[in-house]
């Protein structure tokens, strides 16, 4: 057996969740209906049609996940909260169970000895606000501060850690542009709209937590590590797009207060003249962080390629004139992915190297992997591969810490099976077995590892 990873005194090991992904209840206690609640009950939208109405019912059982948090010995938990739980239609007076079940969670964790992190929004919008626009219209980046203020009111006083977004390009681009995530469009100019509203809701979501005084407060990026295919100008081009697409209309705004240089280059006519920018938008946007959140899984490999659709008026915005190929040579996850820990490194340091000091303290907020699971006679998970993404994965993030980068915890994705997205649940990335018929929780050999770790750190 390899031997374990060491991290320095302080560093920080947790589990995350995401709360449609678990919570179920979804008609319970006064929530109303998000965005996935109603995609996930089109015909077609879901591998197997599978939704989030019951998931893994940690709505009703969260004491069970937080006794499983304890045992595995996190210092910190990520959970997110349902904004249609604290607001039915995304504005107006708080619902008070809702707030009471985050309450209740909070409560149970610090029982435990567990530091609360929470996620403000992780991608279910309360319908109502998608009816009038969604992340298109700057009304409902205004609606997410009132949303924040409320929870932060209401929590801000036992959680230490906030984070505003998760990763914001799934939100404008799988929803507003690929149509592959609720709410399922496919636009052009109304993804790049989605895109910038939710940086201004984050912008004003740090304005609301700063004026409750709730902890460090910060955002999660989805960054992707973007290769080219070959050392062709023309593939070399491409990952500029894709960059521009993945990472920089994120951190350039956030991190250095300006939009990206490249944009043009990517998006064309879909971002001359952007009505949907105002002036003090970038201000808003820069403001300080007490961390970056950085969810990471895989190498994306790109080469060039000629626009999808010729016709700019009729073009989606993931339309950049590159298309993704594959890593050779490695093993895959059960997603399709590469597992390339060198990457991980490599994305730490190169963005390092772009921010310098303008780079706050990090955290990884998500890394996992979903794997083919089998269940042995005994109920056993002897999730090998697993084990191994986790144990390469941490050896990389530890390299990048070595090579400069104020790295300060890393949450695994995820504790539980759960509902992941479009595909349902015919993806496993948690550390836990979740029986969908039964629901009962079996913690998998990778759970045990990351128990050993976290102890052997503890000393």
């Amino acid at each position: 057996m390899p031997e374990l990873p060491t991290f320095p005194p302080g560093f920080v090991f947790g589990a995350a969740t995401a709360s449609y992904q678990i919570e179920g209840a979804v008609r319970e206690d006064g929530r109303g209906p998000s965005i996935w609640d109603t995609y996930s009950h089109l015909p077609g939208a879901t591998d197997r049609g599978d939704t989030g109405d019951v998931a893994c019912d940690h709505y009703h059982r969260y004491p069970e996940d937080v006794a499983l948090l304890r045992d595995l010995g996190v210092e910190s938990y990520r959970f997110s909260v349902a904004w249609p739980r604290i607001q039915a239609e995304g504005s107006g007076p708080a619902n008070p169970k809702g707030l009471d079940f985050y309450s209740r969670l909070v409560d149970s964790l610090l029982e435990a000895g567990i530091e609360p992190a929470a996620t403000l929004y992780h991608w279910d919008l309360p319908q109502a606000l998608e009816d009038r626009g969604g992340w298109r219209v700057r009304d409902t980046a205004e609606r997410f501060a009132e949303y924040t203020a409320i929870v932060a009111e209401h929590l801000g006083d036992r959680v230490p850690r906030w984070i505003t977004l998760n990763e914001p390009w799934c939100s404008a681009f799988l929803g507003y542009s690929v149509g592959r995530h609720a709410p399922g469009a496919k636009e052009g100019k109304g993804a790049l709209a989605a895109a910038h509203h939710l940086l201004v809701g984050h912008g004003l979501a740090m304005q609301a937590l700063r004026a409750a005084g709730a902890g460090e407060a910060g955002i999660t990026l989805n960054l992707d590590r973007n290769l080219p295919a070959t050392d062709s100008d023309a593939d070399l081009a491409a990952v500029v797009r894709a960059d521009t697409l993945h990472n920089l209309v994120w951190t350039e705004p956030i991190l250095a207060g300006r939009y990206p240089a490249t944009e043009e280059e990517t998006w064309g006519e879909l971002i001359t003249a952007p009505d949907f920018r105002r002036d003090g938008d970038l201000e808003l946007i820069a403001q300080p962080l007490d961390f970056l959140g950085i969810n990471y899984y895989r190498p994306i490999v790109v080469a060039a390629a000629a626009h999808r659709e010729p016709d700019p008026a009729r073009r989606v915005a993931t339309d950049n004139r590159f298309t993704e190929t594959q890593y050779p040579n490695v093993r895959r996850t059960a997603m399709g992915w590469p597992v390339v820990p060198a990457s991980f490194t490599d994305l730490l340091t190169t963005l390092k190297s772009a921010y310098g000091d303008a780079l706050p303290p990090v955290y990884i907020t998500e890394n996992g992997s979903a794997e083919p699971d089998t269940v042995d006679p005994d109920g056993a998970v002897h999730d090998t591969d697993r084990v191994e993404y986790l144990r390469s994965h941490l050896t990389a993030l530890r390299a990048a810490m070595d090579a400069g980068v104020d790295v300060r915890g890393y949450y695994v994705w995820s504790l539980l099976d759960n509902f992941e997205w479009a595909l349902g649940y015919a993806k496993r990335f948690g550390i836990v077995r979740v029986d969908y018929d039964t629901l009962v929780r079996t913690p998998k050999d990778s759970y045990h590892w990351y128990r050993e770790l976290i102890a052997a750190h503890r000393g």
